[in-house]
Formats: structure tokens, sequence, C-alpha cells
């Protein structure tokens, strides 16, 4: 059955309002935990604009649904299977997609640092997508030293020597896309600098 695309975002706009209006939040609230423009919130209530992923996210954090709800995907009949946790490099795993190939989703979670380490960059062919849900995040992509925050989020190709970490003690978590295809490096994100590690966008 093909999917009415241009119905399903034409439906977004009037849910993010009814959403907004559910909680109570004005628009500069919502502003405010999102990091969205308020002119920019006002353009998507009102369908003059289309939300982009970030947006989305961002959105479908602050008012505590899923993407799903706000798009409206409509439920899947298959059974839910809770997807088991991976660790790597002392970072845990949760799949968030079932199928094989393709772009696959994760929400990672890094452990707080219990002492300074220092990063050990690799380097693969691919791309990843970061989105900061809670703490801070330390990335360190070839040259450039970067600290995400929530509502923050980088994109960058993989065959880059890059190191990601806690920027302090306390957990971070994180909504990671992969893919296999590389891109050009577009880390969407305010510079910050480390502690004995400058960030530099040159």
């Amino acid at each position: 059955m093909a999917i009415d695309v241009e119905s399903r975002l034409q439906s977004v706009a009037p849910r993010l309002r009814a959403l907004r209006r559910d909680s109570g939040a004005r628009l500069i609230d919502v502003s405010a935990a999102t990091g969205i423009p308020v002119s920019t919130l006002s353009r998507l209530e009102s369908g003059q604009r289309r939300p982009n992923l970030r947006q989305l996210l961002a959105l479908a954090i602050t008012y505590r649904v899923t993407t799903d709800e706000i798009i409206g995907t409509p439920p899947s009949a298959e059974p839910h299977v809770n997807p088991r946790p991976v660790t790597r490099d002392g970072k845990t795993l949760i799949p968030l997609t079932r199928r094989a190939g393709g772009i696959q989703a994760y929400k990672m979670i890094v452990p707080g640092l219990e002492r300074p380490v220092a990063p050990h960059a690799n380097s693969h062919e691919g791309y990843e997508w970061l989105y900061v849900l809670n703490g801070r995040l330390r990335l360190v992509l070839a040259e450039q030293d970067l600290i995400l925050t929530p509502g923050e989020a980088a994109e960058f190709d993989t065959r880059l020597p890059h190191w990601i970490g806690a920027a302090d003690t306390a957990p971070v978590e994180v909504l990671a896309l992969l893919g296999l295809q590389g891109e050009r490096a577009r880390v969407r994100a305010r510079s910050r600098r480390v502690a004995g590690h400058p960030a530099r966008l040159d």
C-alpha cells in the first residue's frame, strides 16, 4: 500500500500545535527546551515549514512522545521485541533498528569519566550522526575537539580519525545513526575549550 507522504507531512503541523497546547507550554518555553527559534516553531505549527530530523527528535523528546506519533505513522502489528544491548569499548549500544543493512540507529550510553583519559582516535568506512539526549559528550574529530550538550548534534565521515567519550564524570545518553557511505564532515555544534585541549575549527 502506497504511503501518502504529502498528507502525512500536512498532518504534522496540527499535531505539533495540539501537543504543545496539551502540555500547557508556550512557544517560548518549547524554544528554550529544544533550541528551536520561536519563529521557526510558529511556522512549523502553521504548516509553513516542514520539520527536519533534528527538530522532530528535539520536539519528540520535549513532548515525551515518539517521532511516529508526530508524523502519524500507523502502529505496527508486529509484537514489540526489546533490543539486546551491546557493549563496545565501555559504551552500551541499544539497537533501535531490526533490519539488516542500511542506516542503523542506536541509543548509546557513554559512561562518565573516573579520571582523565587520552583519546585514542580510530577511523573506518562510513558516516555517523550523533544527537545528545543527556549529559555532555566530548567529540574529537581529526584536529577538532568539541563538547556537545543536550540538543546538539554532529554528523561526520568516519574515515576521519575520531573518538567520543564523556566530557566529565556524568554519563551521556546519545542517539546515534550509523551508515556505510562516507560523507563530508558537517559538524553542527558550538565549539568549546576543553581543559588542556583547545577546540579548533580551522
